[in-house]
């Protein structure tokens, strides 16, 4: 069943500013627009914004704790004392993890790395963990992308005769626990300027204070490539510190990437030298993602630390297997969610899907879960059952704060934590019918009728005949793309179709258009359900789209010499044209 949505056009509250900007910076106006929306409305906003620079980067030790963490190390280099990274089984943590335990050993501490087993262990410091710093003999525990909630495994840890330093990005809880230093931009009256770090994020701004206290900043930037990762992997905005870190890791990335993300690069039938966002959140990702969901996540940390290709290469090819594994038990997942959906809970009462099965895998069920959301558009939670207890993920829509809706219902839980359009959770196995209850009871109430259906926000309506090379050349430089940077959506209205579309690939709208003597082609993903209408009742179309290129190669056999990258109108949606 197709998806109806809201078209609803950015509007242009400032209109002197669009008009000025562009004038400043040589752009048209849709250009300017874009711009404008995103608040980058002067001259130096749109320099720093198309040129971010490393010393565009806010002093890491605006960070509340940052001194305390930093004297802290040093006084572990100083007395050759041991330390452990407690990471996380996901991307952020693999590579926060990978990214630490690499800078640390370059400066001399004896470092080891724990990454807890997704079922035996779950999420965050465990005791386990603690006991295996301890066998170590570290006395210094560092979290990374965990740990903000974690009050009573921080005690334990001080018992043992450790210290402990948080680097988390998560929302704290009521209480913070008892480490030598917390750092997360959310910890209440925490200074630091920018809210959106990754795990990763905030494990590179340790790095980075250390590495300013010691004069040699710069050799932190050769680590770009890690925060990269995470902070495009973790759906965090793309703006900011977080912009100015995937622009120029992805340079890193796509110039000279080390072994063991080469040989990731290369196993997945990437192209090196081309890595986008895109890539690394639907190629990469879940390569890294699969070894955690389907066993010992610290494969993928061996990976990333690797220094020899050739080894590299064979720990690629286990990450390669594992996610053909994940993506075999993830089909399964969702086909049978589906039936449960459309058998017994999807009912216009029911705001919210809460499913539970006790066999399900519980490496998949947030993959799942994200599934789901697309397909029904509805904040979804998926649980299984590990060890006697209903453990799962949620996943939301765009607009809806599931993290809030789930602290409403506390009272039916065991634990949750996580953000606002994913969390996890654990519920008591004889309570999951009630909590289901109450969580769509809190849905409904905090839901609005107009988040109900999915938006498309339309950044400028333009003609097809301000497509040009300049236009489409800035546009490119918007990139990379994520939330809070968005590839460009635009809308076109009363275009002609050329010639007869047809359906390519699984299920995709293949199709030219014309407006006045601009012609382009056109695809739409997943849009082939429409090709009838389009076809026959559709003469003047209401295109909604983003820009693409695609590559046409000079064809030897035929003689052409054709070739290049040329523009593609990536269709979102499509109505028939109303006049007036």
């Amino acid at each position: 069943m197709r998806r109806e949505y809201r078209w609803t056009i950015t509007p242009i509250e400032d209109t002197a500013s669009v008009a000025q900007l562009a004038k400043e910076i040589n752009v048209s106006d849709p250009i300017a627009k874009i711009l404008v929306h995103r608040g980058i409305n002067t001259y130096e906003k749109a320099k720093e914004f198309f040129r971010p620079q490393l010393s565009l980067l806010h002093d890491p030790f605006l960070m509340d704790g940052m001194e305390r963490a930093v004297s802290r190390i040093d006084q572990a280099l100083a007395n050759n004392e041991r330390l452990l990274i407690f990471g996380d089984y996901d991307v952020d943590g693999t590579n926060s993890a990978a990214m630490l335990y690499l800078y640390f050993k370059s400066l001399g501490l004896a470092t080891m790395f724990h990454i807890p087993d997704r079922v035996k262990e779950g999420y965050g410091i465990s005791t386990f963990g603690i006991d295996r710093c301890k066998e170590f003999g570290a006395t210094l525990l560092v979290s990374i992308d965990c740990g903000i909630t974690a009050v009573e495994q921080v005690t334990y840890a001080r018992s043992q005769g450790m210290d402990v330093i948080i680097c988390d990005h998560h929302e704290p809880g009521e209480r913070l626990p008892d480490a030598y230093a917390v750092l997360d931009p959310l910890k209440p009256n925490c200074p630091y300027p920018f809210k959106y770090l990754c795990g990763c994020g905030v494990g590179f701004k340790l790095m980075q204070a250390i590495a300013r206290r010691r004069n040699e900043e710069e050799k932190v930037f050769a680590y770009l490539d890690f925060a990269t990762l995470a902070t495009t992997a973790d759906i965090v905005p793309l703006v900011g510190e977080n912009r100015i870190i995937t622009k120029l890791g992805l340079e890193q990335i796509n110039a000279n990437p080390r072994p063991g993300l080469q040989a990731l690069i290369e196993s997945s039938a990437t192209h090196p030298g081309k890595i986008t966002t895109g890539q690394i959140v639907f190629v990469l990702a879940p390569r890294i993602n699969a070894v955690g969901r389907m066993g010992d996540a610290t494969r993928a940390v061996r990976l990333l630390t690797s220094d020899d290709p050739e080894k590299a290469n064979a720990m690629a090819q286990v990450l390669e297997e594992e996610n053909r594994n994940r993506r075999k038990i993830d089909e399964d997942t969702f086909i049978e969610a589906q039936e449960l959906v459309e058998a017994h809970l999807l009912t216009a009462s029911d705001p919210a899907i809460v499913l539970h099965q006790e066999h399900w895998h519980p490496g998949v069920i947030g993959i799942v879960a994200s599934r789901l959301v697309e397909k029904y558009y509805r904040p979804t939670i998926m649980m299984t059952t590990v060890d006697g207890v209903a453990k799962g993920s949620a996943r939301s829509i765009v607009g809806f704060d599931i993290h809030k809706a789930l602290k409403r219902v506390e009272s039916h839980l065991i634990q949750f934590g996580g953000h606002k359009y994913a969390a996890g959770l654990a519920v008591e196995l004889d309570r999951v019918a009630g909590f289901r209850t109450a969580f769509n009871a809190a849905v409904a109430e905090l839901m609005s009728d107009e988040v109900r259906t999915p938006e498309l926000r339309i950044d400028a309506e333009i003609n097809l005949g301000e497509l040009t090379p300049r236009f489409l050349k800035i546009l490119k430089e918007f990139a990379p793309y994520g939330p809070g940077n968005m590839r460009p959506i635009f809308l076109t209205r009363s275009v002609e179709l050329v010639g007869l579309p047809r359906i390519v690939g699984k299920d995709h709208l293949r199709f030219r258009v014309r407006q006045n003597s601009n012609v382009l082609d056109a695809i739409g993903f997943g849009l082939g359900s429409l090709l009838e209408q389009v076809k026959t009742q559709y003469r003047s179309l209401d295109l909604v789209f983003s820009v693409d290129e695609y590559e046409w190669a000079s064809n030897a056999s035929t003689g052409s010499s054709t070739s290049g990258a040329f523009p593609q109108l990536k269709i979102k949606d499509i109505r028939k044209h109303q006049e007036g």
